[in-house]
């Protein structure tokens, strides 16, 4: 193992008042493309700019990225933002990445292959081994098994590209790569870190215990820092020369994407729930505190909700997660030949009760069946049916995986009336009200543009000093408004359609799939 380089924390400015000239970048690395947000300390968005980049599938169920590309896009985003906004002062910078995955590297910071995301379902095999650890230790991760986490996907590594792991010196998140490149240093922060399978959730820090089980080096697992009010470091000269910003200005630890989302939506109150549809679609709630698993107690059914930790000082939340959202739909509408317009117009249409069942499980599914075996269908098609009924079909099916994952959470808080609703897969009108019929809840959409961004970009403005959490919070106050209510009529008609819906996936499902009863729910 290589070991680790020498280096020298720089001290991060202090607390101080901001000019009108002062303004924080937040940085939001996505799967496809990053997001670059310039605001000001008080959360007023001044300009937005974005870069993709490939994610590469080498072999089927294999998703990767070369965290080069990242950087290309980073700097090209970062410089577009700032001629944008006509060359501000620049005082901090705020981090969100997408989550799970894996980036090894060397002592330096230099990736030693692709990174490993969390839509790669190779490390499947491992979480056999998982299971084999003492039910103490797998009670206190508190979080289902997937594959696509940076714990399997290690253990993975080791098993079949030993020679990679001999090398490895860091085994980092996707966004503490890019704090890594921009400060000289290493850190990771719990909300990124509760998300990986080698994390004790009541302890809030690494399970070495659990690395070392798993055969995984424990000192590949960078410094914990907190994720709120924390500089984990400065831009070093060469990474300030090619973002085109001044030397020293820190750079804040960050946070998971979906945490940092929820920031910069202002979900902090326990017991308010937030649907969130893009790429997938998360539901999640901030709760209360966690406990550990006790030695003497039966040991529990396996979870199959989310258990993370927040992007504040403190706190957790649950999050059930789907993994098919706007990409399923935008499959379909292509697939059919329809626009967004033509799609989401189909929402509209009477609820009947010989419509086509759809089953959006293109990718597997997560929440609550936790199976990457899982698969999608048309099913009940018949001679009359036409292509609008196909296109309906598919919202319907989204709608009812929402409605499956958001009955997961009942556990942990009562089935809401009420549903915050957020991203940018659920601005359609009759969409939205489609959603509000067939999950029995009213909506109220959040106005907040880029909202993992300006999260970010306020974890940058704590990290230089300029806000407390108490500001923080305040200043992410967003804007709610009421945009659908459920139709008792249409409810009850979906009610019969989701009985269905249930009835075809328990028909099709692979053997061993869980799922809680949730039929007549």
């Amino acid at each position: 193992m290589t070991a680790t380089p020498t280096t020298e924390r720089r001290p991060t400015r202090g607390a101080k008042g901001s000019s009108q000239r002062d303004t924080v970048l937040g940085i939001d690395l996505g799967t496809s493309s990053v997001k670059v947000v310039l605001t000001t300390a008080g959360a007023q968005v001044l300009a937005q700019s974005s870069e993709s980049y490939r994610v590469d599938t080498p072999h089927p169920g294999w998703a990767e990225s070369d965290p080069r590309d990242w950087r290309r896009a980073i700097i090209a985003a970062v410089r577009e933002v700032v001629a944008k906004a006509n060359t501000p002062t620049i005082v901090g910078i705020g981090l969100s990445g997408q989550m799970h995955g894996v980036t090894v590297t060397d002592a330096l910071y230099r990736p030693l292959r692709a990174a490993i995301l969390w839509a790669d379902s190779r490390a499947g095999d491992q979480l056999g081994r998982y299971t084999a650890l003492p039910a103490i230790q797998l009670a206190n991760l508190q979080n289902p098994l997937t594959p696509g986490m940076a714990g399997p996907i290690l253990g993975w590594l080791r098993q079949h590209e030993s020679e990679t792991i001999e090398r490895t010196r860091w085994a980092l998140q996707p966004k503490d790569w890019v704090r890594a490149w921009m400060t000289g240093q290493a850190a990771a922060e719990p909300s990124d870190a509760s998300a990986t399978l080698l994390y004790d959730i009541p302890a809030d820090t690494w399970a070495l215990d659990i690395a070392s089980t798993l055969g995984i080096d424990p000192t590949v697992l960078p410094p914990l820092l907190p994720s709120a009010g924390a500089a984990a470091g400065t831009l070093t000269p060469e990474a300030a020369t090619q973002l085109g910003l001044p030397p020293e200005t820190p750079v804040a630890a960050g946070g998971a994407d979906t945490a940092v989302a929820a920031l910069g939506t202002g979900l902090t109150q326990v017991g308010t729930v937030q649907l969130t549809i893009g790429t997938g679609a998360q539901v999640i709630t901030p709760v209360g505190c966690v406990q550990p698993a006790s030695t003497s107690a039966p040991t529990p059914a396996a979870p199959v909700t989310h258990l993370y930790r927040t992007a504040t000082s403190r706190g957790h939340y649950r999050m059930a997660a789907t993994l098919n959202g706007g990409l399923v739909l935008n499959w379909v509408r292509t697939l059919l030949g329809a626009s967004w317009a033509e799609l989401y117009a189909t929402a509209e249409l009477p609820v009947r009760p010989d419509m086509p069942v759809f089953l959006p499980h293109l990718n597997g599914e997560r929440t609550p069946y936790m199976s990457t075996g899982m698969r999608g269908a048309w099913l009940d098609l018949a001679p009359h049916h036409t292509r609008a009924d196909l296109l309906r079909s598919a919202l319907e099916g989204v709608a009812f995986s929402i409605r499956e994952a958001l009955t997961a959470l009942e556990t942990d808080v009562p089935r809401p009336t009420h549903l915050r609703l957020a991203g940018g897969g659920s601005t359609a009108p009759a969409w939205r009200q489609m959603l509000a019929d067939a999950l029995s809840a009213e909506l109220d959409a959040v106005d907040v543009p880029a909202a993992s961004g300006r999260g970010a970009a306020m974890l940058g403005a704590q990290g230089a000093g300029l806000l407390e959490e108490v500001a923080l919070l305040n200043a992410l106050t967003p804007k709610v408004e009421t945009v659908a209510q459920p139709h008792a009529k249409r409810t009850r008609e979906y009610q019969h359609r989701f009985d269905k819906f249930r009835d075809r996936i328990d028909r099709l499902r692979p053997p061993h799939t869980v799922a809680p009863d949730l039929a007549h729910s």
